[in-house]
């Protein structure tokens, strides 16, 4: 790898972690209900919207209730979604004279939408309005972010508190992740995006001329009609809210998307900030910073390998190239390595870096066709994906879903020492671990259990555009991405069909609410117990040791669950494409 290679990672790391420790104490501040410095302006609004839901702030939600208001919103969000698409043919905003979206795939993206999937079987600029862009899909990016950030901070007070069945309030919780988190720094992305060159209109699709007309088939085509929209406003909060997904069909890697280094490098920044942030805010939200910086270092040494190793792979180049004679070697003028499938603006490594970045987190954006990747590059955002969305993941479930993986660290850890397993105080019995194993199971099952139904269908078939084990990776990642709430695909299957829309709508709610429920279910089992005094016998979980471990429990819980299905496809591929570079 080059030297602007090794300084493109460096850069993105150092300045990820220099944004999120001061956002992620601003984020506590705001979880625990202190004033902060956009209170004078926010607190009025904030005010108007619970007089208008007749919602007390002061009142506090046990864990059933907290988890009854998420899944009331959810279901509010999936009936308005869907119906904003099936009528949107008679809603205003629509310059391109849209007509209403199939029943299937409506559900499918309403689903993706409020699961905070963002799986796109569509193309934007081709499907959906102006007016569902905004109103349906914008909105629950903000909605599905600010649910899994609110359900964070409940179960973080689960673990902080003692003694107590509540663990705040739903609405207020939601309502202050929008308003005095995601709407200031999507303001501010949008801003700048649109200042790099990303569209922002509510004008019509615009026909230009064409350098050179066209002719085909006895035709002249001396123009082009060029889609425009809202865009910048949807990409900012599409990144920061690691929904994913795309205004334009070919997402971030489409020019009024993403036009220049900079916009790219930026909406980098956005997909993982809020994430690694929340790593910072929770240290705060249980009086110990430590704890915050442990998850953090865990998540950064899973994360930087495979990044490094995403971006070797596809700076080396493609075998059968080589074979050819054709150099792939860096220049002045040209990135060199593996360029298929990618935009020249961005080349192998930073397409490397948003591959990994956004398979870390559940974003799903893509700046490269990962269907174009090598074997062992497109390997790594498909790893990312198996080890449950917990090095970074989602906003908000992310951190909750790694701290299923801490509850089973624990316990594994207690048993080896022959003592009552705790964390932060707190003894980790057997229901803890019974909702521990279902979040960190049922997400995986949804992954086989579906990849299987389509490898065995010929409707699953039939979506698969490669034969052999291109196709089957191209199958086992469309079900990991809508299992894991990702959203991103390689691009190489054909999912706007009835099958595939039914079959991962369902998986993404599996991996939605088979995790988000058991966790709640924790947070209100820990709420009701007494903290236990540190004593000799305590392990220590801010510790490299517990750190070690806790990697090892990840990885070792994706490498024995989905392994065997790795061999079937990118790793057997690898094997056949450099052991005969010919073929």
């Amino acid at each position: 790898m080059t030297a602007i290679g090794w300084i493109q990672i460096a850069l993105y790391f150092g300045i990820l972690l220099g944004l999120a420790i001061p956002l992620g104490d601003y984020m506590a501040r705001v979880y625990e209900g202190h004033r902060v410095f956009l209170s004078p302006v926010v607190a009025p609004l904030e005010r108007i919207f619970y007089r208008a839901g007749g919602i007390d702030p002061d009142a506090e939600m046990s864990w059933k209730t907290y988890t009854l208001a998420v899944l009331a919103i959810t279901a509010i969000g999936l009936v308005v979604v869907y119906g904003l698409q099936r009528l949107q043919g008679f809603l205003p905003w629509n310059p391109a004279r849209m007509g209403a979206v199939s029943p299937d795939s409506s559900f499918n993206t309403a689903t993706s939408f409020v699961t905070n999937t963002n799986w796109q079987g569509y193309g934007g600029e081709t499907t959906m309005s102006y007016f569902t862009q905004m109103a349906a899909l914008t909105v629950q990016n903000f909605v599905s972010a600010a649910i899994g950030m609110a359900v964070l901070a409940a179960v973080v007070r689960g673990i902080a508190r003692q003694s107590t069945s509540t663990l705040g309030n739903f609405w207020v919780d939601l309502v202050r992740g929008i308003l005095y988190v995601l709407l200031p720094l999507a303001v501010v992305l949008a801003l700048i995006l649109a200042g790099q060159g990303v569209v922002q209109t509510l004008g019509g699709y615009v026909r230009v001329p064409l350098l050179e007309p066209l002719h085909a088939a006895g035709r002249s085509i001396a123009t082009q009609l060029i889609a425009v929209g809202p865009a910048a406003s949807q990409i900012a909060i599409k990144q920061l809210g690691t929904n994913g997904g795309g205004f334009f069909n070919v997402n971030s890697a489409h020019p009024f998307e993403n036009p220049t280094a900079l916009s790219n490098f930026l909406e980098m920044l956005a997909i993982l900030l809020i994430p690694a942030a929340l790593c910072q805010t929770f240290g705060r939200m249980v009086k110990d910073l430590r704890q915050g910086w442990l998850l953090l270092a865990v998540m950064l040494a899973m994360l930087v390998p495979l990044t490094v190793g995403a971006a070797l792979a596809e700076q080396h180049g493609n075998p059968v190239f080589a074979h050819l004679g054709i150099d792939q070697a860096a220049t002045r003028l040209a990135p060199g390595g593996n360029m298929e499938g990618k935009e020249a603006r961005f080349g192998p490594v930073s397409s490397a870096i948003w591959a990994s970045v956004t398979t870390a987190a559940s974003n799903g954006s893509v700046n490269a066709m990962l269907d174009s990747f090598t074997p062992l590059g497109g390997l790594v955002p498909l790893f990312l994906l198996q080890l449950g969305e917990v090095v970074f993941g989602g906003v908000g479930t992310g951190l909750y879903t790694m701290l299923a993986f801490v509850v089973v660290a624990v316990f594994v850890a207690g048993l080896l020492v022959g003592r009552t397993p705790e964390y932060l105080g707190k003894k980790i019995e057997a229901y803890e671990m019974k909702m521990a194993a279902l979040a960190v199971l049922l997400p995986s099952l949804s992954i086989l259990v579906g990849t299987a139904i389509a490898v065995m269908l010929p409707a699953g078939q039939a979506g698969a555009f490669n034969p052999g084990p291109h196709g089957f990776s191209e199958i086992l990642y469309g079900f990991t991405s809508a299992s894991e709430n990702n959203g991103s695909a390689f691009a190489g299957l054909d999912a706007s069909t009835p099958f595939y829309n039914t079959a991962l709508a369902v998986c993404m709610f599996v991996g939605r609410y088979a995790v988000m429920i058991p966790m709640m279910a924790i947070a209100g089992s820990l709420a009701s117990k007494k903290t236990v005094p540190v004593g000799a016998g305590t392990l220590p979980t801010h510790t490299v040791l517990f750190g070690s471990l806790l990697v090892g429990v990840v990885v070792i819980v994706g490498a024995l669950t989905f392994f065997p299905a790795l061999a079937l496809g990118p790793i057997v591929e690898h094997l056949i494409l450099f052991g005969h570079p010919g073929t």
